[in-house]
This record gives structure tokens, C-alpha cells and sequence, in this order.
């Protein structure tokens, strides 16, 4: 029997092989296709003694390709990622990948696919909480999709937002300022990016900040235990689009929260995919406030995941590993 191989790609070969624009053109192709709750199951999570592991299998809206990603915590606060792909033909093993550039590539394309088909048209003014990795990508593929007019940026280290105010505002050629605080950062804003947590799970977004006519995107309460925005912002938003509706509203600690608060939010709740394939039409106004609540889904891994793969085929990228 002949030998075979599987190809495994490096962190680097990802951050080389993926590109905003088709990034985010997949994810729109992925969310606008038929909708098959079978082919993208919930995710599943293990935990014990501070440690969890988490599984988030999909097959392809087109059924071209099937995979995992496994994110694994232990007690540091820091996680690690797998991506498996699967040949759909023959049910073999055919790539395995670093998932942390991807899952931050998937999540930052995500949130810029849906402030692109809410928001209103033309140029933005953004605020960002938050100066790390999440924050980075987050304002890379927002400029990927919108101008962006001016960026307010908030950290609780001031050489943190004084790097990533310098850093942006070279970057995309823009006034870029780093805030004082997070509320001096939403101020004057139209798109507010929740993009980081405090270390104690305290809100770092305040409801009473927010001003008719804002978006907001938070992504960083995806387990009941983390909280990003309190439960004012859950209230204040006229609508709440989700990634995965059903999980955004029973086990982010942000939605826990504002339910145990006395918030009632489901009636407000609407699926990206539908906002996407055009069923629900949800539009940002200058009186209302949308709030986008990502966890991130097997459905997005395994999109990008498609399509770094697809490129390192093509290019030779990546190590083949023999499998007898």
C-alpha cells in the first residue's frame, strides 16, 4: 500500500497564506450558503480544575472539506489551538495546522463582515478597548472592509495604546489617539471594538457610555466564566446580532449576566447568517445601538482553515508528514 502524507502548517505558514480580503470573502460565502444546523453542531467543552478543552467541528457549507479545531487551556490563562482537515472523498486525515492565527484571522473577519453589512456606508470612527492581538486584527480587517475616519485606542498600560495609537495611526494614515480611559475612548465614536478583559472579568464596556447611533463588537466573553460588556449594553442594543444566536444568549458569562440583572434580550436576538443571506434586514441608524456578540464557531475555523489549505497545496507551503 502506498504511503501517504499529511501536510502540517506552521503558524507562520498561516500568517503567510491568509489575506483579509479573501479571509473575509469566505466568510461571507460561508454564512451566506444553505443552512445546515447538522453540518455545524455546537461546540463541545471538557473542563476540570481550571483546565478546559474545547472541540468545534463543521463540514463546509458546499461539503468540500471537513475539520475540528481543538483549543486547549490549562491552568495559565493561556490557550493553544489545533486545526484537523479531513478529505470529504475518502475520510482521511489531510492537514494539520497551528489554529492561532487562524482562529484570530476567522474572528476579526467575522466581526468586519458584520459591521460591513450593518453599519452605515462610508467611513467609521472606531474606538478599540484593548491593544493586543485581538485589538490588532480587529482594526486590520475593519480597514480591509470601511474607511477608517479616526481611531481611539484603551489600554490600561499606557505604553500599550501609546505604541498602538503610533502604530495605527502610521499604518492607515489617520488620526489615531490613545485614550486616558475607556470611556474617553467611546466618546464620539460610531463602531466601539470590545477587544479585551480585564484580568478579574470586570466589564471593561459600560452601557451608560454608549450614545444612539453606535455599533458595538464584543468577542472576548465566549465561556460562561469571562464578561466583557455589562448588562446596560445588553439593554441598550435595539438588536443583537450573534454568530451562534442559541450560544451567545446561554453561555457567554456577558449574556448570564445581564439575564440575572433582569435584561430580556432574546426577542432581540438575530443570526448573522441571516443578516448575511439578506432574510433579516438589520441596518445601524442614528438612533439605535447594534450590538454584534461573537464566541466564534466551527463554521468560520474551517472556512479560513479551507482556504490556507487550499493555498499551501498550490504553493508547496508547509511540512509533509508520512503517515504508514
Amino acid at each position: 500500500m502506498p504511503a501517504r502524507a499529511v501536510r502540517y502548517l506552521s503558524q507562520a505558514d498561516t500568517q503567510a497564506l491568509l489575506d483579509w480580503p479573501d479571509v473575509i470573502a469566505c466568510l461571507a460565502r460561508a454564512y451566506g450558503g444553505d443552512a445546515d444546523p447538522r453540518a455545524t453542531p455546537p461546540k463541545v467543552v471538557a473542563r476540570r480544575d481550571g483546565m478546559w478543552l474545547r472541540a468545534l467541528p463543521a463540514i463546509s457549507g458546499d461539503g468540500g472539506g471537513m475539520g475540528v479545531k481543538i483549543i486547549a487551556k490549562g491552568r495559565p490563562r493561556a490557550a493553544d489551538h489545533l486545526i484537523a482537515l479531513w478529505d470529504p472523498e475518502t475520510g482521511e486525515l489531510a492537514c494539520l495546522m497551528s489554529g492561532k492565527h487562524v482562529t484570530a484571522m476567522r474572528t476579526a473577519g467575522t466581526s468586519a463582515l458584520a459591521v460591513d453589512r450593518i453599519a452605515p456606508a462610508g467611513g467609521l470612527r472606531v474606538a478599540v478597548l484593548g491593544s493586543g492581538r485581538e485589538a490588532s486584527t480587529h482594526v486590520s480587517a475593519l480597514a480591509a472592509v470601511r474607511p477608517v475616519k479616526t481611531l481611539a485606542v484603551y489600554s490600561p498600560t499606557p505604553a500599550n495604546r501609546e505604541s498602538f495609537a503610533k502604530k495605527f495611526g502610521t499604518k492607515l494614515g489617520i488620526e489615531c489617539r490613545a485614550a486616558q480611559s475607556a470611556r474617553a475612548a467611546v466618546e464620539g465614536a460610531d463602531l466601539v471594538i470590545a477587544a479585551a478583559r480585564s484580568h478579574d472579568e470586570t466589564p471593561i464596556l459600560e452601557g451608560s457610555w454608549l450614545a444612539p447611533g453606535m455599533m458595538v463588537v464584543s468577542i472576548g466573553s465566549t465561556v460562561p466564566e469571562q464578561r466583557e460588556v455589562d448588562p446596560a449594553v445588553v439593554e441598550r442594543a435595539s438588536i443583537i446580532v450573534a454568530d451562534v444566536p442559541d450560544e451567545v444568549a446561554r453561555e457567554t458569562g456577558d449574556m448570564i449576566a445581564a439575564k440575572a440583572a433582569g435584561v430580556s434580550f432574546e426577542g432581540k436576538i438575530v443570526a448573522l447568517a441571516d443578516v448575511v443571506r439578506g432574510s433579516r434586514a438589520v441596518k445601524q441608524g442614528r438612533d439605535n445601538i447594534v450590538l454584534f456578540k461573537s464566541v466564534g464557531s466551527g463554521l468560520q475555523d474551517i472556512a479560513v482553515s479551507e482556504l490556507c489549505h487550499y493555498r499551501a497545496r498550490a504553493s508547496g507551503v508547509g511540512i509533509e508528514l508520512p503517515i504508514k
